[in-house]
């Protein structure tokens, strides 16, 4: 791991070193992180690294902006290492490196997720959701307190054999929040943004 303290300097780093994963916050001496996430996708050898902008600023208008830099995730300090963690290993392998594992049963509360045999449960009680609707619970409740925005959610779960559309997804979370019942309130809206999962 190598740790630098200016933007200019994770800019020599990258032209050294060319590193597995960026984390990188925003607020860096010189310039800043947005400009160092620039220079980093510029760099033939560098544009496909992963970067994670952790930063102190959580407003809307910032977790767009560093999204639409070319981050691979935004997360808001402080923040659980544990989670973090998590983060950094869900990144790796969207971006093939680190090996796929076989999925864990996802627990959140009442809420139980079993990716294998892709079965929900809300306090032991089995949910009948479609598709679509378990892998958007699945997403959402996988990152609690991760806003994803509905191009997000559609990138992540649609499948080559059925098509979704924004306004499909507004649909199947209206139909979860129905099944969840009054946990149904979890999924909130983000507005202008997308839907996040309250732990």
């Amino acid at each position: 791991m190598t740790a630098v303290r200016t933007g200019e300097e994770a800019i020599t780093s990258f032209r050294a070193r060319r590193p597995d994963l960026v984390l990188l916050d925003l607020g860096l001496p010189g310039i800043d992180g947005y400009e160092v996430c620039r220079a980093l996708r510029r760099e033939p050898s560098t544009a496909a690294v992963p970067v994670i902008m952790l930063t102190g600023r959580g407003l809307p208008n910032d977790v767009v902006r560093g999204l639409r830099e070319y981050a691979d995730d935004y997360v808001v300090k402080p923040c659980d290492p544990d989670v973090l963690i998590a983060r950094i290993r869900a990144v790796l392998r969207r971006n093939g490196r680190i090996a796929e594992h076989p999925p864990e049963l996802l627990r959140v509360g009442p809420l139980s997720l079993d990716p294998l045999s892709r079965e929900a449960r809300l306090e032991g009680r089995p949910i009948a959701l479609t598709r679509t609707e378990f892998d958007i619970l699945a997403l959402l409740a996988g990152t609690p307190n991760r806003v994803f925005s509905r191009g997000q959610i559609i990138d992540r779960v649609r499948g080559d054999d059925y098509a979704i559309t924004e306004r499909t997804v507004d649909f199947q979370v209206c139909g979860l929040r129905r099944k969840l019942g009054s946990d149904g309130a979890r999924i909130e809206t983000v507005r202008g943004l997308g839907y996040k999962f309250l732990p």
